[in-house]
């Protein structure tokens, strides 16, 4: 019975906590990027107050899927420090209890925030993300580049879609190759150059499409049209359609099933700067939603400390844990895509930094 009076007290402390670091970093974040913004769209006549309100609201599963994980590790701290200098856990170690057996309690709230997070980042994120830009009438991106390739791997043809919409696909460019290279070099044999092309699911469609014939040497040599020709066909053609479509999408517009669909057909296709960058987007998704176990356990170990000891140490170390995160993500994003690390080394990497870390301060508190 006192066990479970000492975790439900615990639990209490940490989880009111976490649920106003959460809420106060919500609020610091919102509140100049978005709220005062939008304010004044509002006022300007940019924005109608439904509008204003929707967007605020659909802003919020972003801001929450960094406060999140980001919540866990302050409140953790922030409980277990003032635990620690209320003397209640030297009573708890001087009980024998062991570290792991007296954050028990908060490695279950951690799991249940990893659980939230995981339906936020996968679900909530995607589906705000996506009417936002809607609400806000944003043009996605539709520019479009499909390379295929031989199997040798070497350039067949480079397939470029300036723009397109839904079945309408306009002004495509296609860079055909020779069969072979030149000092490992794909060369040029035509240019076509297409008003739109047509789809219909098993094959795309040029129609009057101008051709520029290239000599070897790289010169013009002839000007025609080409009347009906067939530029893709079968599943090549489906995938590179539905690659299209995907292709205006941000990462964080898409659900977990449809990045993982996307992976494949990058991988089917051989688009491999892109299949990494988005197989590593993938994994994160994953890594993210664990951090809160982790960063739970971190902010606990932080917050462990003697009775007259500052926290201001810890709280340094949890900033520079929250700041060395969010930054170097970008950095690992290039790191995967440019095949410099395999984006599992790359999405990998934080977690086990945070562990090493988790031991290292474990070890270095004698707990």
């Amino acid at each position: 019975m006192k066990l479970k009076l000492l975790d439900k007290y615990i639990f209490n402390q940490v989880f009111i906590s976490c649920f106003g670091c959460i809420l106060v970093f919500m609020i610091v974040w919102i509140m100049p990027e978005i709220l005062l913004k939008t304010v004044q769209r509002v006022i300007n006549g940019t924005y109608s107050i439904e509008m204003g309100i929707s967007i605020i609201v659909y802003e919020l599963p972003k801001v929450l899927n960094i406060a999140l994980p980001v919540g866990m590790l302050l409140g953790t701290l922030l409980s277990f420090d003032k635990l620690s200098k209320d003397f209640e856990i030297t009573v708890m170690r001087g009980s024998g209890f062991p570290f792991f057996r007296i954050i028990a309690s908060v490695i279950v709230m951690s799991v249940f925030a990893t659980a939230f997070t995981f339906i936020v980042g996968s679900k909530l994120l995607p589906y705000s993300a996506c009417k936002l830009k809607d609400i806000k009438g944003e043009n996605r991106s539709s520019q479009f580049v499909f390379p295929i390739k031989k199997d040798d791997d070497s350039m067949d043809k480079i397939v470029i879609v300036p723009n397109f919409d839904n079945n309408n696909i306009r002004k495509v460019v296609v860079l055909n190759f020779y069969d072979y290279t030149e000092k490992g070099t794909s060369l040029l044999s035509s240019i076509l150059v297409s008003d739109f092309a047509k789809y219909d699911h098993n094959s795309w469609t040029l129609n009057s499409a101008k051709k520029y014939s290239i000599s070897e040497e790289g010169i013009f040599k002839e000007i025609g049209t080409v009347e009906n020709y067939k530029l893709l066909d079968g599943e090549t053609s489906e995938n590179a359609y539905k690659l299209m479509k995907y292709s205006v999408y941000k990462d964080r517009e898409l659900t977990n099933a449809q990045i993982s669909e996307y992976v494949k057909m990058l991988k089917r296709e051989r688009m491999d700067d892109e299949y990494r960058f988005m197989l590593n987007k993938y994994i994160q998704r994953f890594v993210h939603s664990f951090l809160c176990i982790l960063f739970a356990i971190a902010g606990c170990l932080l917050g462990f400390s003697k009775p007259r000891e500052q926290k201001f140490v810890g709280m340094l170390i949890a900033v520079g844990i929250i700041f060395a995160y969010y930054i170097t993500i970008p950095f690992f994003d290039l790191l995967a895509e440019k095949a410099i690390l395999s984006p599992w080394v790359t999405s990998m990497i934080p977690p086990v930094c945070i562990i090493t870390l988790i031991c290292l301060l474990k070890k270095m508190k004698d707990l």
